[in-house]
């Protein structure tokens, strides 16, 4: 944004200077040509009337330089623009993948609340002396199992995220801040 400022004031600043070449050359008594009536790239050089030289060589140095910036302000307006939709894009695929993790840690979650009442079941049962202490361990084993699951579930889905907002933090690193 700030380059987009900058660039307008060189455009205004342009716009000036031509302005006073005309007055100087109005003063001078040479009737200014209609510049302004057609796009500056589609005025023949060749068909303005002899001017002194300092001032036909600045009016020129001002057109070249006033159709220059108008390059690079459409170029940066298209890349500001490509880099919006390239965010806007990174910003909805985030979304939905992080949607998605969202479904897998609820799933994660009720298998571990079924697990952790598997195993109450198992050590009520154990209690009255009805189950095989076997079971109890399949039991625990299946719940640690279930708990690694989710921690793993977890740090990929911070990992993810973390890879996700990476390019953004570094592209507002380098923007300047207003």
């Amino acid at each position: 944004m700030g380059q987009l400022q900058d660039l307008e004031q060189r455009i205004a600043a342009a716009f000036a200077r031509i302005s006073a070449g005309v007055d100087v050359m109005t003063s001078q008594g040479a009737a200014p040509q209609p510049v302004l009536a057609q796009p500056v790239m589609a005025q023949p050089v060749m068909a303005q009337p002899v001017m002194d030289g300092d001032v036909q060589s600045a009016l020129d140095e001002q057109r070249m330089a006033n159709a220059q910036l108008h390059e690079r302000l459409a170029i940066l307006k298209s890349h500001a623009a490509d880099t919006e939709q390239d965010l806007q894009a990174q910003v909805e695929t985030l979304t939905r993948h992080l949607d998605a993790q969202g479904l897998d840690l609820q799933r994660l979650s009720s298998t571990v609340a079924q697990l952790r009442e598997d195993l109450r079941r198992l050590r009520e049962a154990a209690v009255q002396g009805v189950v095989d202490p076997g079971l109890i361990n399949k039991a625990l084993m299946a719940e640690l199992d279930a708990l690694r699951t989710t921690r793993t579930a977890e740090v990929n889905e911070m990992t993810d995220i973390l890879s996700a907002l990476e390019p953004i933090l570094q592209a507002e690193e380098y923007r300047p801040h207003a």
